[in-house]
């Protein structure tokens, strides 16, 4: 399936999502991989996911994990890219062997020069920004023109949750870099409920 602007599946954990996500048309997959998280998967599992998929980036999720640790599950894993939690020091990303994205988060309060600032200072170091968890009231209108300024500026990605009516109306109008999914939990081995994602997906398919 071709899409309007590209997808990203965060949390990937079980092969439902993986082979249903890539089949759809997903640009990128992510798997929590720091150690720290009691929810993180091994390199042999995703490894034994990534292997019933093709076409997709993979990328690992990390938290405080040393950048030697970070690239040597990089490379374990065969990811393309990592997203990163916490903020790191600019030597510590020139150490990094797969480039970085920066999780992000939506500060309702918080002044426009402040947020172009936040964006500007650590350009240079990000391949990207992910804004995927939408804040419980979403942007006003005059926000959501300046979220449309930086996502032209800045490479943005959002989390479809940040849409105020449809998603591919959301996209279209702001176009950031790309559209964050949650994956979730299979029901049992096999199955799962997929019917709020293709929704989603459906929306954003190119006619």
């Amino acid at each position: 399936m071709a899409l309007i602007i590209p997808v990203m599946v965060r949390g990937i954990n079980n092969l439902s999502d993986a082979r249903y996500c890539a089949g759809m048309g997903a640009d990128c997959l992510t798997f929590r991989l720091d150690p720290s998280w009691p929810d993180h998967l091994t390199p042999d599992a995703v490894r034994e996911l990534s292997g019933w998929v093709s076409g997709v980036q993979l990328m690992g999720e990390f938290d405080g994990l040393p950048i030697e640790e970070i690239n040597a599950l990089a490379q374990a894993c065969g990811l393309h890219a990592v997203l990163l939690h916490q903020r790191r020091p600019a030597e510590e990303l020139a150490r990094l062997t797969v480039p970085a994205l920066k999780l992000m988060r939506w500060i309702p309060d918080m002044l426009p020069e402040d947020v172009d600032l936040r964006f500007r200072e650590q350009a240079s170091l990000y391949q990207g920004f992910v804004l995927a968890a939408a804040p419980a009231q979403l942007p006003n209108s005059a926000e959501l023109t300046r979220l449309t300024e930086q996502a032209r500026t800045y490479p943005i990605w959002l989390g479809a949750g940040y849409a105020p009516t449809t998603i591919r109306n959301f996209a279209e109008s702001v176009r950031p870099a790309g559209i964050v999914l949650d994956g979730g939990d299979e029901i049992k081995p096999g199955l799962r409920d997929f019917e709020e994602m293709e929704a989603v997906f459906e929306a954003l398919e190119l006619d």
